[in-house]
């Protein structure tokens, strides 16, 4: 199993709100310490709201690959129904230039509605701009000159698109959160899946998984090709109760505030002990209590090629954050490498 980090560049940290630039030097250093550490991937999401850093995910991750040298570099994830697909295959394309073949995508529709208004587009095109863009970037992923026609683009008339990736196709990911018809979409066209979990247990979204691999392999694909990635916020402290008193006080204010905006109730302690119990989402804990979690957690989905935490919360300061990474890197990985 793979393991890494996804950030949405957030400048709130502890009990201040970090100026952009020095919040931006301190996601720079932890992907430096990611790399250091041995993870294998750190991701950028895609937001346009005022507390996060990360509209433009590929400039980002181009400063990140001057300062590494073995980690993958991801979009975590790029919002491809608002995006224009040559502009988004051109700037990962020269990510994986800038990194030598490190460069990855993730794409998807967006949890967030922020950037349909922002760039124009109908929320009621939701699904088929994804669609129709998503057959485009793979089209020219998989070709360097182009013919393509379609709803929401100018056409393509046998149009070379530049630069060329240094790896002979980026890998894409499809993300998905809980649609039956997306996780059969990747199946279909044998894209690895990373499938976003943030809330209840892990394990009712074996059906949905098993739908993929049903539909990878009614298309043709192998078992080998149709990998599975899980996404899931998380933590890791020297032990459980010191993670835990880190973790959960910004969590709940973090998860309180979302909830004002979009009707949930108040988080509890109560219900945030459900989601830290072995079979909730929350991979929160000391190394060993987190490694047994993640090892659960792929059993439960029939196996987990990937697995990245989604570490951005409002109570962690920096120099937490960055503990937490060597502690992945050092002990989590090295126990879950070793049960194996």
């Amino acid at each position: 199993m793979e393991i890494g980090i996804d950030s949405f560049a957030s400048a709130m940290y502890g009990s201040d709100v970090l100026s952009s630039i020095d919040a931006m030097e301190q996601l720079l250093d932890r992907i430096s310490v990611a790399d250091q550490a041995g993870l294998d991937v750190f991701g950028i999401g895609e937001h346009h709201k005022k507390e996060f850093l990360d509209s433009a995910p590929a400039v980002i991750l181009s400063a990140a690959a001057a300062r590494t040298k073995k980690i993958r570099l991801a979009s975590a994830v790029t919002v491809l129904s608002t995006a224009d697909p040559v502009r988004v295959y051109q700037s990962f394309a020269t990510l994986d230039l800038i990194s030598k073949g490190r460069a990855e995508l993730v794409v998807g529709r967006g949890s967030a509605i922020d950037a349909y208004p922002l760039f124009g587009f109908n929320l009621n095109d939701y699904d088929a701009l994804f669609k129709e863009k998503l057959d485009l970037l793979l089209k020219i992923r998989d070709q360097e000159f182009i013919t393509w026609s379609g709803k929401f683009r100018p056409e393509l008339k046998n149009q070379g698109v530049y630069p060329r990736a240094f790896q002979d196709k980026i890998p894409v990911w499809l993300g998905v959160g809980g649609t039956p018809e997306s996780f059969a979409r990747a199946g279909r066209l044998g894209l690895p899946l990373m499938v976003a979990i943030i809330g209840g247990e892990t394990e009712r979204f074996r059906l949905l998984v098993d739908l993929y691999r049903q539909e990878g392999e009614r298309a043709g694909f192998t078992p080998d090709q149709l990998k599975v990635g899980l996404h899931s916020p998380g933590y890791v402290a020297s032990t459980d109760a010191l993670a835990v008193s880190e973790y959960y006080p910004g969590y709940a204010e973090l998860w309180t505030k979302l909830g004002r905006e979009r009707g949930w109730p108040p988080v509890t302690k109560n219900q945030f002990d459900a989601l830290i119990a072995p079979r909730g989402v929350l991979v929160v804990g000391g190394p060993e209590r987190v490694a047994e979690k993640l090892l659960r957690h792929s059993k439960a989905l029939g196996g987990v090629d990937r697995f990245t935490f989604q570490m951005d919360n409002a109570g962690l300061t920096h120099q937490q954050l960055m503990h937490s990474i060597e502690l992945i890197g050092t002990q989590v990985i090295p126990l879950i490498k070793g049960a194996s």
